[in-house]
């Protein structure tokens, strides 16, 4: 796997060294029916760290307050390491690796790490790859662990059921962009971050945010609201702000563990989505799958009769 080997790159990742780290997300990314055999020795370590997801319509400015937001930590002496997901590839020059330059003036201090990985709407690519890359982050230390997502569609409620807090970012002047949302990421926010707020219908859309959250249950967390100007790095100290009162919430209501758990969901989701797909493909290379294709096409069975017998060999122990 390396010139060193696995064991030696993952006691490195333990230590926190930067380069190991990098290694281990890069054949995570690259080989990801590798990273259950990883996340075995990483597992005893992890569940430490605090995820946010930031989500929200393409536009919005997610990357320029994920940027914003890492200036703002390291003012305060924390430690942030930033998930940003990449529509095509982390080896293209693509829109993440350009929002990248955005972070540099942070990505050189010891307290910020950033890295891209691959964004892919396949179940297989997004549900195994990015919670794993998670949790070597969290087993190398790091506390706060900030996934940028790349845009509003089925990647981005994946990658929110892998946050302790969902950051929703969203900005006026963008029509009808909580109507369109609404479907399901409005109700998974934990923050809105009114992003751009310096800008004409700010507070028609926080009217309309502010009655989204009216409808929280009793006793529920109610999202605050916080706006930003993140271009003027303005705001971000009370986006932290809120991100740490709702870690607090759901330490103290002991939600937190159900919270986690939804990480370890998506993994095995992943790990069980691609041992089927692994075995779907070895099937049909077989002499009993191009059997049952020739009685289909021949019609001497159908494609019913012939899928369920495929299927109790897919199943079979």
């Amino acid at each position: 796997m390396t010139a060193t080997g696995p064991a030696d790159l993952l006691e490195r990742v333990l230590r926190g060294d930067r380069a190991a780290i990098a290694r281990t997300i890069t054949l995570i990314d690259r080989r990801p029916l590798d990273a259950p055999g990883l996340d075995a020795v990483l597992a005893p370590h992890t569940g430490r760290a605090a995820t946010v997801g930031v989500t929200g319509a393409p536009g919005a400015g997610k990357s320029t307050l994920v940027g914003s937001m890492l200036k703002s930590a390291v003012r305060r002496n924390d430690r942030v390491a930033v998930l940003a997901l990449d529509p095509v590839s982390p080896l293209t020059r693509g829109a993440v690796l350009g929002d990248r330059l955005r972070m540099e003036h942070t990505t050189s201090d010891e307290r910020v790490f950033v890295r891209s990985m691959t964004a892919d709407n396949g179940a297989g690519g997004l549900s195994l790859a990015a919670p794993f890359a998670i949790r070597a982050l969290d087993a190398a230390g790091w506390p706060w662990i900030v996934i940028e997502t790349v845009g509003v569609g089925q990647t981005e409620f994946d990658i929110v059921e892998a946050a302790t807090t969902t950051v929703v970012v969203m900005n006026p002047g963008a029509g009808d962009e909580v109507q369109a949302v609404k479907a399901g990421l409005l109700e998974m926010a934990d923050v809105f971050v009114l992003n751009k707020a310096d800008r004409d219908g700010a507070r028609t859309m926080r009217l309309d945010l502010e009655r989204t959250v009216q409808h929280a249950a009793p006793g529920a967390w109610r999202p605050p609201i916080v706006e930003t100007v993140a271009s003027e790095d303005r705001g971000t100290d009370e986006v932290w702000a809120a991100i740490a009162a709702h870690r607090s919430w759901l330490t103290d209501t002991g939600a937190m563990p159900r919270r986690q758990q939804r990480l370890l969901r998506l993994a095995l989701q992943g790990v069980l989505s691609a041992q089927l797909d692994a075995r779907i493909a070895s099937t049909m290379r077989s002499a009993e799958f191009a059997a049952l294709l020739e009685d289909v096409q021949s019609g001497r069975t159908d494609l019913a009769l012939a899928g369920a017998s495929l299927l109790r060999g897919v199943l079979a122990p």
